[in-house]
């Protein structure tokens, strides 16, 4: 059985680094908000990697940080947590709130925070 969970967390972390590439391609296009989506759904991914190792998920995506939070913060770095939380937030802004113009900066900000969250999440795999 432990296998099946291995196999999940490793296909959820190669969708992880899949999002993390349209991020850059998209930040790359001048596509920001699409940048910003993706860069959360990579960190999102990941962690929902790290949590299918424990055989725990949620339909929710506070559910998840909120998993992730409850049974990572001692292993990963707490920084990580709360990124991932920003990382929503601003995700949920630029999908639902309108009018809302995400910037160059705040698309390559949350993509250096996604691509240092998956090496975070990689090292603990390990």
């Amino acid at each position: 059985m432990t296998g099946n969970y291995v196999d999940l967390a490793n296909y959820r972390m190669q969708r992880a680094r899949e999002h993390l590439q349209s991020a850059e391609i998209f930040l790359n296009s001048g596509m920001y908000s699409d940048s910003l989506g993706r860069s959360y759904y990579a960190m999102f991914a990941a962690a929902r990697a790290l949590l299918a190792l424990k055989q725990l998920d949620s339909k929710k995506h506070a559910g998840i940080i909120s998993l992730f939070n409850q049974h990572f913060v001692k292993i990963v770095e707490r920084s990580a947590g709360r990124n991932l939380s920003k990382a929503r937030i601003k995700r949920a802004s630029s999908d639902y709130t309108d009018f809302y113009l995400v910037s160059k900066e705040e698309a390559s900000g949350q993509l250096a925070a996604a691509k240092q969250f998956l090496t975070t999440i990689e090292n603990t795999f390990k």
